[in-house]
């Protein structure tokens, strides 16, 4: 095809009706084709002069041209592939933005190398002209650029990213998932209301059949919130529970939310003692696998009502059990996650429909997951479904494994990353939460993949129902971390995925996990232990373990290993020794109270580690070791012993390529230690709840490379440095709930790279320097009202948007 084909206008004018569209159709493309349609126009005076310029070009010029024709050509096509695709599959999405991303480069390199030749020695005479022009091309390219770099990690406000996560609500249950919920709840409520002579009172049914959402509902039950007085506690048991934790949780509570001292033995048998009327109590006991555990955790308490949700039903215990949807109640909440409303559309196949519905077995979980996995897929993608549905058993009360199989296909359907980044779930314990900042890690080592593409598979498993984002009421903007935002699942779909897992024999999976806690290690195990085993991932889950539990294993191609124990005293396993290819290591403690580590020597030999996470432990002494290749280091909930801050502790020489530091609710944290001024590849500091820390160092500037800085709920921090004014490259900051805080360094100005500025609830701020007016690239500052109308003095209107926050308190990982 010859350039003076492609110029006169039939590629240009097919492009401008896609973006017309995609500005039409898409709320979160719109700007960024608006954008798109503005660089064409710009381009258009130009190619009207080339069009019409007459002048014949050599035959290797007029091939190249052609060449370039052939690329835009390509990007017409890709085009009609981006403006079909789903908003919803943001995985796909995700990877046509690569293409668009890689197709841009490849016209932009042209643009700026053999057209600016050819146009300056065969068309344009005067450099004046060909100036002008030119810089409506450098102008264009430069919103593409922008374009691209939004819809890859959503910053700017406008991103898949940020709506996905905005979009999740912990405290929310989607209404559509009460769907048919409304018989049980009442049955349910007149146990908990209307019988004074009931203490303990159940919800039974098969896994998928809705019991823990109706709970759930219940609990935000006008009525009951009322006849309880908002005294309800919400406890999640699991298959392995830890009970001794539990009982004190229950007994905290009903005692008044009194933390209790750590010597404090909560009676085996709770007394009895009289409880005032006002003092009713509901405690929710859910996911309880045993009679055993019941008879454990309930006991006769005046005031004091149990609501006990299992599979099995108790003989001790008056139940309801769940029943299955009504068929008009199963198509609406499948058409809800099919197609995004309650009813049939028009255009679907009715029979086809209402024929994948019933191979569901009207189980809400079953039609959650399948549904979703179904929206904008094709009517033969539809019937492909059915006939792999149709040839299973039908899902009955007895028949759990049934609603596996029948789910296992919503899964083959996956695209292969995706579908073994959802099987990676099971590594981690049913019932509780998994950090996102965790997961990611984990998918970017295992996989090898960046963090934007890892993020867009956790937004698709969710989009499918396969997962569960739960949110901070703070996260979700730009810059929030992932430690903000946390993933659950459903313990069926954990089955599934260990189903998936455990077809292999166990020396060959790649991934080796403990479903449940375990007094020691698995005979299973055992068995292989005079062979290697394959397995990149490495899951453990224990109580107390010590020297002589472990046995010698052999790990070579492990990757990340997970430690989730609960117990005061911890010996780490031996053979961590033997892993040389480890690069992701997660030690989360479940007990109420700090363990202590053992064997921390191994940390010696962990030369390849990029990521470490350390939880409610007591953080060993880092004198004798580095860690050079660590990049992330994660101390969360951890007590902290001044480990970090003794003298001869030099962090910048333990951790000599960190990128990213979090410490959070370590509580005797008093002062950061100075020695971490000398990381100078640190990019990401974060000092969270840590609610003892009263300074911070003076030669904290010294980190150059510093691009966020969060200092979120440190209440006895005064002041901030003067030298964080020197950190140039300084992006975010986040001073939020640090109430004693007076006041920001008086040349904050110099902070030529803050885009965003976190302070609400900092009362004691009532100034802004006036060095702020220079903030160039400020655009965002969130604050209280207080201190709004300053910033609307300092700051630039047309550039800075000034949100007034609302005061939120969380403390929710009190219940944890």
């Amino acid at each position: 095809m010859a350039l003076n084909d492609f110029f006169a206008g039939e590629i240009a004018t097919e492009l401008l009706k896609m973006l017309i569209s995609i500005s039409r159709k898409s709320l979160l493309c719109r700007a960024s084709a608006d954008q798109l349609i503005s660089y064409i126009h710009d381009l258009l005076p130009s190619i009207e002069e080339i069009k019409y310029s007459g002048v014949e070009l050599p035959a290797l010029r007029q091939s190249q041209l052609d060449r370039l024709s052939e690329i835009l050509r390509s990007g017409v096509e890709l085009s009609h592939k981006v403006l079909s695709s789903s908003r919803w599959n943001v995985y796909r999405n995700l990877q046509l933005a690569k293409k668009m991303d890689k197709l841009e480069k490849n016209v932009s390199k042209f643009l700026l190398g053999p057209l600016q030749a050819h146009m300056l020695a065969d068309i344009h005479h005067t450099r004046f002209e060909m100036t002008e022009r030119f810089d409506r091309v450098d102008n264009s390219v430069q919103r593409l650029e922008k374009y691209f770099g939004n819809m890859k990690i959503g910053v700017g406000g406008g991103g898949w990213v940020e709506e996905a996560v905005r979009s999740v609500d912990e405290d929310v249950v989607d209404s559509s998932s009460a769907v048919g919920l409304g018989f049980g709840k009442n049955k349910v409520r007149e146990m908990v209301v209307g019988r004074d002579d009931l203490w303990v009172v159940g919800i039974s049914g098969i896994g998928g059949s809705g019991k823990t959402t109706l709970a759930r509902e219940l609990c935000k039950d006008d009525q009951v919130r009322c006849y309880f007085r908002d005294r309800i506690l919400f406890l999640t048991v699991s298959q392995s529970p830890n009970v001794e934790q539990l009982r004190t949780n229950i007994w905290e509570y009903i005692m008044g939310n009194e933390r209790l001292d750590a010597n404090y033995m909560v009676p085996q048998w709770m007394p009895q003692f009289e409880c005032r009327s006002e003092a009713r109590t509901l405690i929710v006991l859910d996911d309880v696998w045993t009679l055993s555990v019941v008879d454990q955790l309930v006991c006769r308490i005046p005031g004091c009502k149990f609501l006990v949700v299992s599979r099995p039903k108790f003989q001790t215990v008056l139940s309801y059990e769940v029943e299955l949807l009504s068929e008009e109640d199963a198509l609406s909440l499948f058409c809800h996650h099919a197609f995004g409303q309650k009813s049939i559309p028009l255009a679907a196949n009715e029979n086809l429909v209402k024929q994948v519905v019933t191979e569901c077995g009207r189980l809400p979980l079953a039609l959650k997951v399948i549904g979703a996995s179904l929206r904008d897929q094709t009517e033969m993608f539809w019937l492909s479904v059915k006939n792999r549905l149709s040839q299973g058993q039908s899902i009955g009360e007895s028949h759990e494994i049934n609603l596996i199989d029948r789910m296992a296909i919503s899964i083959n359907y996956l695209p292969e990353k995706i579908k073994e980044c959802y099987l990676d779930l099971c590594c981690f314990p049913e019932d509780k939460k998994i950090p996102l900042d965790v997961l990611i890690n984990i998918w970017v080592e295992i996989h090898d993949i960046p963090e934007t593409e890892a993020y867009a598979i956790v937004v698709e498993l969710s989009n499918k129902n396969l997962l569960t984002l739960m949110k901070e009421a703070r996260a979700g903007g730009m810059y929030s971390s992932c430690f903000e935002i946390s993933v659950t699942q459903h313990d069926v779909l954990r089955d599934l995925a260990l189903n998936f897992r455990n077809r292999e024999s166990i020396d060959e999976r790649r991934l080796l996990v403990m479903p449940k806690r375990e007094n020691g290690m698995p005979k299973e195990w055992l068995r292989y232990r005079h062979k290697p085993f394959e397995a990149q991932i490495v899951s453990i889950h224990t109580g107390e373990m010590k020297e002589v539990d472990w046995c010698n294993l052999e790990f070579p191609k492990a990757e990340v290993l997970i430690i989730n124990f609960t117990s005061t005293e911890y010996f780490l396993p031996p053979f961590i020794n033997r892993m040389p290819n480890l690069r992701a290591l997660i030690i989360i403690n479940y007990s109420a109270t700090y363990a202590c580590l053992h064997n921390v020597s191994v940390f010696k030999n962990l030369s390849n580690l990029r990521s470490l996470w350390l939880e409610k432990v007591s953080t060993p002494e880092l004198s004798s070791i580095v860690l050079e290749n660590l990049g992330k280091l994660f101390i969360v909930l951890c007590k902290v012993n001044d480990s970090l801050v003794e003298k001869e502790v030099d962090l910048a020489q333990v951790f000599p390529n960190l990128f990213e530091l979090t410490l959070d609710h370590c509580d005797d944290l008093t002062q950061l230690p100075s020695s971490i001024c000398g990381m100078k590849s640190l990019q990401n500091l974060s000092l969270t709840n840590c609610h003892n820390l009263t300074e911070l160092p003076v030669e904290l500037g010294k980190l150059r490379s510093l691009e966020i800085l969060r200092l979120y709920a440190c209440p006895y921090l005064k002041t901030l440095p003067n030298s964080i004014c020197d950190m140039m490259r300084l992006k975010y900051i986040d001073i939020s709930q640090c109430v004693n805080l007076t006041c920001f360094p008086e040349k904050i100005g110099r902070l030529v790279s803050l885009e965003k500025i976190d302070m609400r609830e900092c009362s004691m701020i009532r100034n802004v320097p006036k060095s702020a007016v220079s903030l160039q690239s400020l655009r965002l500052v969130i604050c209280d009202e207080e201190v709004s109308g300053i910033w609307k003095e300092v700051a630039k209107p047309d550039n800075v948007h000034i949100q007034v926050s609302e005061q939120y308190f969380d403390l929710d990982w009190l219940k944890e």
